[in-house]
């Protein structure tokens, strides 16, 4: 069964999204948070992982980032870790509220972007008893370098600046599109072809969906790196789920800080294919039944 839910952040910013569980048992049920990468929003490809942990005998809370989607939040199609990981935890308060939920059994999940959100949240949040971190955002610098030539970094940091100078003097924020309008373009956030193909294939499920961000955002963008706080996670179980040729999150620096820096009880599970393809077909099933066993694994000792 799923249900819309609304929610208010602690700083009174409105949160909307959906709420599964399971209707062939009573609750409560052990329960996971979950919502999406940079500038996506959860009818982007969510429904089909909280479908798959819901028919596995969880309750899933499912939200839009604040600024995207059905959320509310200004200005719209900003996103800013900080904020987005606070947003984390509130998630986690709300879901405490609702009876459906049992409340020491309570495990959460990301993607891409918000797949760093929840190594940091795993990390400073013991209500977190379980975590996955599918495709993260590590490294930062390192990761920041590869995306952006130096050359061009050049100019990003004068952009940045002088958007900084506007908005202080009272202009509003600067705006960029998240991918290329066309394919093979350049000039947005995420200037990688299998970024624009997710985008566009997923147009007809998010219609609503904006290929809009601030400059802002791709500042914080090159500016995150959630690496540091993977080593305190333990004694919370990690999954690190990663596809073997990501181009946008390197397969390389994640796994080399996870095999570094994270520490029992922890797993890998790499999938076939490119950053996006966890989201679809193959690495869609791959990704989520590993997810699926992870969390059963450890916040379902007994079966119910």
């Amino acid at each position: 069964m799923r249900t819309d839910i609304t929610f208010r952040t602690e700083d009174g910013v409105t949160l909307r999204g959906w709420f599964y569980h399971p209707e062939d048992r009573d609750g409560p049920f052990p329960t996971l948070v979950m919502t999406h990468g940079f500038s996506a929003i959860k009818e982007q490809g969510l429904e089909d992982y909280a479908t798959v942990f819901c028919q596995g005998g969880f309750a899933v809370l499912v939200y839009d980032h604040r600024n995207l989607g059905t959320s509310d939040g200004e200005p719209r199609g900003e996103s800013l870790p900080s904020d987005q990981i606070r947003d984390y935890r509130d998630a986690l308060t709300f879901a405490q509220t609702l009876s459906m939920v049992d409340q020491e059994h309570m495990g959460i999940w990301g993607t891409s972007y918000s797949g760093g959100h929840v190594i940091v949240v795993a990390a400073i949040d013991r209500r977190v008893k379980c975590v996955v971190s599918q495709v993260p955002y590590l490294g930062g610098f390192e990761t920041s370098r590869r995306l952006v030539t130096p050359l061009a970094l050049v100019g990003l940091r004068q952009a940045f600046d002088a958007d900084r100078l506007a908005r202080y003097q009272g202009a509003a924020p600067q705006r960029v599109p998240v991918v290329p309008t066309e394919p093979h373009g350049t000039g947005a956030i995420l200037p990688h072809e299998p970024a624009r193909q997710f985008f566009e294939a997923m147009r007809e499920r998010a219609p609503t969906w904006q290929n809009e961000a601030t400059l802002r955002s791709a500042e914080a963008f090159l500016e995150y790196d959630p690496s540091p706080y993977i080593g305190q996670i333990a004694p919370t179980p990690l999954l690190l789920v990663v596809t073997d040729h990501d181009t946008i999150v390197p397969t390389d620096i994640a796994l080399r800080i996870f095999t570094q820096q994270a520490l029992e009880p922890k797993k890998v599970v790499l999938v076939p294919g490119e950053h996006f393809e966890v989201y679809t077909g193959r690495g869609l099933a791959l990704s989520s039944q590993a997810a699926l066993a992870w969390f059963r694994q450890w916040l379902m000792p007994v079966a119910r």
